[in-house]
């Protein structure tokens, strides 16, 4: 461990401090920082967005990375097609948190369909969902096959969706 000059303020401060304890840059005694995480983008485009973006992390400015592209991939991300913890997605969303057309994600919200915990929709399958076709453990819509209720209607909607479906 040695004393060297941060690349920002010029104060002395170990070759190894995450911080500059002067004026807060991050690893202070690195002469180059990108910050942390990953940012990469096909070279192929498609109206000015990049076919594939995959980011995550923060930046040298520590400011979070931010996926943009058709297929968007990320902790936080935009996209058609977006796989993210937190996203959106204008076609399809797949993670933690979502706002899409549809969605498998823990919490998906969604006008078309969605399928998570937390699943709304015009058909939401989830834990707890709403929809006008509801399927979950509380389920509220026209149409809901839930603990608490069971809906004909939804029952055929469901059996002809998911060939799979048996209710108790």
């Amino acid at each position: 461990m040695a004393l060297v000059a941060c690349r920002e303020c010029q104060h002395e401060v170990s070759d190894v401090a995450r911080a500059c304890p002067q004026c807060g840059a991050p690893f202070p005694g690195r002469q180059h920082w990108q910050g942390t995480g990953y940012d990469w983008k096909s070279r192929t485009t498609v109206c000015g967005y990049p076919l594939v973006h995959i980011a995550y992390g923060r930046d040298a400015r520590g400011k979070l990375r931010v996926a943009k592209g058709v297929i968007a991939i990320g902790q936080f991300a935009i996209g058609l097609v977006t796989i993210a913890q937190f996203g959106i997605g204008f076609l399809f969303g797949f993670g933690q948190f979502f706002l899409a057309l549809t969605a498998v994600a823990q919490v998906a919200v969604t006008p078309l369909c969605g399928i998570g915990q937390l699943a709304t929709g015009y058909i939401a399958i989830g834990q707890m969902a709403l929809g006008y076709y509801a399927l979950g453990q509380i389920a509220y819509g026209m149409h809901v096959w839930s603990v608490h209720r069971r809906d004909p209607a939804a029952l055929a909607f469901f059996a002809r969706l998911l060939p799979f479906f048996r209710p108790p």
